[in-house]
């Protein structure tokens, strides 16, 4: 196992583990790594500076400095407030509403339309499509995240 910390074009930045760099580059190159925070596909490797432990010796131990060691953040806790932030919208989203997944456009007019009953749904939809639906005057917003059963 290997990890990276990457950065979106957007210059968010993240860590995320991989099975070796061949199936970072492999992933990468299908389109399936993306911005943990945006959700763009536009990631880069970030400059990273190499973990070094200090020896057993120089490490004081919890009873020598009486604190805890610090340990390090995990990969899959936010990061920053704003992550945080938009980790709680995505669980609120994902609990309150059904994903429709591909079918977001057809649900969305048909629910529009009284075609079908009206509920909270998220999914996936084109630019513009997207753009169609609110030119038509059905009520839609993107959403900062990509759904979890998109995610790397």
């Amino acid at each position: 196992m290997i990890q990276y910390s990457l950065k979106c074009a957007q210059d968010h930045r993240f860590d995320s583990w991989f099975q070796s760099a061949e199936a970072f580059d492999k992933l990468k190159g299908a389109g399936m790594i993306t911005c943990s925070i945006c959700g763009s596909s536009d990631v880069e490797k970030a400059i990273m500076a190499p973990r070094v432990r200090p020896s057993r010796k120089a490490q004081p131990t919890a009873a020598q400095d009486g604190d805890q060691p610090a340990q390090p953040p995990k990969l899959s806790e936010p990061a920053s407030p704003a992550e945080q932030a938009l980790a709680e919208i995505k669980r609120k989203i994902e609990e309150n509403s059904e994903y429709v997944g591909d079918k977001f456009v057809r649900e969305a007019r048909a629910m529009h339309d009284g075609d079908a009953p009206e509920r909270a749904i998220y999914g996936e939809a084109k630019l513009e499509e997207a753009k169609q639906l609110i030119e038509d005057g059905v009520p839609v917003t993107p959403l900062p995240f990509r759904p979890g059963r998109k995610s790397n």
